[in-house]
């Protein structure tokens, strides 16, 4: 049954399984029942406004809109404040089934020889020059205003702005060619009206009501005539770039509901996200990977099979060291690959972080691809990813002593104090000097104190703590024994041709990484930037496994080059790489007979370089 304002329906997942196969929604979100007129209202709340051509997103109130300062904001989640979403309640408040004709909502006076007016006037001049949008919410559904595109299919954007401009020169800019009355030059066009159309569907085997499964809306713009009563007719209303006196916006709305027996609630989501021309891309992004992929996977077998199959086979059917003496190459440098780094403090601090980000996507991705962090679940997820972060100090720090351990190193409390604040404490600076500078810009995306606070509680109080656990186990382990021994002086290393150097190798390891996610990054980016909905995470699963298969078979790649042309100044891990494990035990002294016949060069060529996570690690000249 319905209660007088509305009612929650509990739904368990099973159900929710079961009752639609063809349709997934968010578990553990219950649907909200409306009754009939009188019973039930329906509420409106909005969120932060923003701009594809700015970077600040800036609060409702912060345009001079209608607002009502009395009734208590939601709250919000970590994920949330950390994208700079401000949810807040709105005037816009109606009876379900009761509609509603050019509602007057309120009335804003300016006067431009008033300084503080004229600042408001002038920063919703700016908002409309920008073109910035509201985004509205209903029932936890966006406000969507739905127009025809090319090929005659229908977008439906999850915002709709809150004017357009006209240039000097008469070009109507943005959302000012959907009228033709919007001509006059120099001329900033108010959508001070909304027509909503509220979707709905009708329960029949379940509890008492109807469920919202739409809200669309359409901008308009009126000029009325009288403010205290409109009446929706008239011009648009219009707002000169010179203007100066006096003016007086009224913002009005008008509803309609409409039944819709073929939309279930489940599936509400739906015509917004097939709306959104992003599948076809996206399958193109998958197969480009493939490729790459596909053509690195041929190169590290035919490296694998032809190559090193049959000089290890040749190699270990060797009697006398005369004969080894004929060898070159990669073959020569096995007793100096595994000698401890240089800066093995820093490599095992990286690596240790590294771990912890590497899980950290992988189980939000797979939680993603479960449906817990749809749209419909705001903020769930940088929630979810901030939580396992924390949650993953332990494998961070028993992987940063266990390497750290395996180099020779003994100073075990920088090791640790390292790892817990190293990487962490330059992205918090880093995001501590953007937020004060967004605190500056009065936006939205500005943290609030309590927040940070919270943050660093999270860091120093659950995730250091971690660290130092997983610091002890990784310390009581014992170091990782290398396949061969190290050779007590290091070989000479010969000339190098271009492509073996660090920056080409840099650059050559990078590119094809980055052809396999640039179209992701590209849709991950607009969700972030541009308020859209990035809900593929099974495409983006998918793109994240190609990608850790591209980076291990460049890697192996490049490592096979560089050994080739005899530069070990680049560390192989134990473990990690053994695809490319150069002798077998009884054949290292040969290479140590070898490196013995060549001069000392001196103990500063010895270099370090690994990332994770690969199953081949080689960053050479680093």
């Amino acid at each position: 049954m319905c209660s007088p304002h509305r009612a929650t329906c509990s739904v368990l997942v099973i159900f929710l399984l079961l009752h639609s196969a063809t349709s997934f929604y968010l578990p553990g979100l219950a649907p909200v029942s409306f009754c009939e007129p009188g019973q039930s209202t329906i509420e409106i709340f909005v969120n932060r406004l923003d701009s594809v051509e700015s970077v600040l997103p800036y609060e409702y109130t912060a345009f001079d809109f209608c607002a009502i300062d009395s009734e208590k904001r939601p709250s919000e989640n970590l994920g949330q404040v950390l994208f700079g979403e401000r949810i807040e309640p709105s005037p816009y408040k109606f009876e379900f089934k009761k509609k509603v004709d050019c509602k007057p909502v309120c009335t804003k006076s300016y006067n431009t020889n008033k300084p503080e007016d004229k600042a408001h006037l002038d920063f919703l001049k700016k908002g409309m020059l920008l073109n910035y949008q509201h985004h509205w919410i209903v029932d936890n559904m966006p406000v969507t205003w739905c127009y025809d595109v090319e090929d005659g299919q229908k977008f439906c954007n999850p915002g709709f702005p809150i004017g357009c401009y006209v240039t000097e020169a008469g070009r109507p800019k943005d959302a000012c060619v959907v009228n033709s009355d919007f001509n006059d030059k120099d001329t900033f066009y108010v959508f001070n009206h909304v027509d909503i159309t509220i979707h709905y569907h009708v329960v029949e085997n379940e509890a008492a009501g109807a469920r919202l499964v739409a809200a669309k809306m359409e901008p308009k713009s009126y000029k009325h005539t009288k403010v205290e009563a409109p009446d929706c007719t008239g011009g648009p209303m219009y707002l000169n770039n010179k203007f100066s006196g006096e003016l007086k916006i009224g913002y009005t709305y008008s509803v309609q509901f409409v039944e819709d027996k073929h939309i279930r609630w489940a599936s509400r989501w739906d015509y917004i996200l097939e709306s959104m021309p992003h599948t076809n891309i996206q399958w193109f992004s998958i197969m480009n990977s493939l490729v790459i992929v596909l053509f690195l996977s041929g190169m590290v077998a035919m490296i694998m099979l032809r190559t090193l199959h049959k000089d290890i086979a040749r190699y270990n059917q060797m009697d006398s060291v005369e004969d080894a003496q004929e060898e070159f190459g990669w073959k020569l440098v096995h007793g100096d690959v595994f000698r401890p780094p240089r800066k093995g403090m820093l490599l095992s601090v990286f690596l240790g972080s590294g771990t912890q980000i590497f899980i950290m996507i992988f189980v939000t991705l797979f939680f993603a691809c479960l449906g817990f962090l749809s749209p419909a679940n705001r903020g769930a997820l940088m929630t979810c990813a901030v939580v396992l972060w924390v949650l993953l100090g332990t494998p961070a720090g028993y992987v940063a002593a266990r390497f750290y351990k395996s180099f020779g190193g003994e100073k075990w409390k920088t090791n640790v104090l390292l790892t817990c604040f190293l990487c962490p404490g330059v992205v918090f600076a880093d995001f501590f000097v953007m937020n004060l500078i967004l605190w500056g810009e009065g936006s939205s995306a500005a943290m609030p104190f309590g927040t940070l606070v919270a943050i660093l509680a999270l860091w120093f109080c659950i995730s250091v703590p971690l660290t130092f656990i997983g610091a002890y186990f990784g310390f009581k382990k014992t170091g990782i024994e290398h396949p061969v021994r190290t050779n007590q002086i290091p070989r000479q290393i010969p000339e190098q041709s271009f492509y073996t150097r660090s920056l080409p190798g840099i650059v050559m390891g990078g590119i094809l990484p980055f052809g396999c996610i640039f179209i992701q990054l590209f849709f991950i980016l607009n969700s972030i930037w541009s308020h859209q909905m990035y809900y593929m995470f099974g495409f983006l699963f998918l793109v994240f496994i190609i990608l850790v298969i591209t980076c291990s078979e460049a890697t192996i790649l490049l490592c096979y080059f560089h050994l080739c042309a005899e530069w070990f100044h680049g560390r192989l891990l134990p473990g990690l790489c053994h695809p490319l494990l150069l002798l077998q035990a009884p054949d290292h002294r040969i290479g140590q007979r070898l490196s013995s016949l060549v001069q000392f060069n001196g103990l500063d060529q010895i270099g370090v370089g690994c990332l994770p996570p690969c199953p081949l690690c080689f960053l050479p000249g680093v």
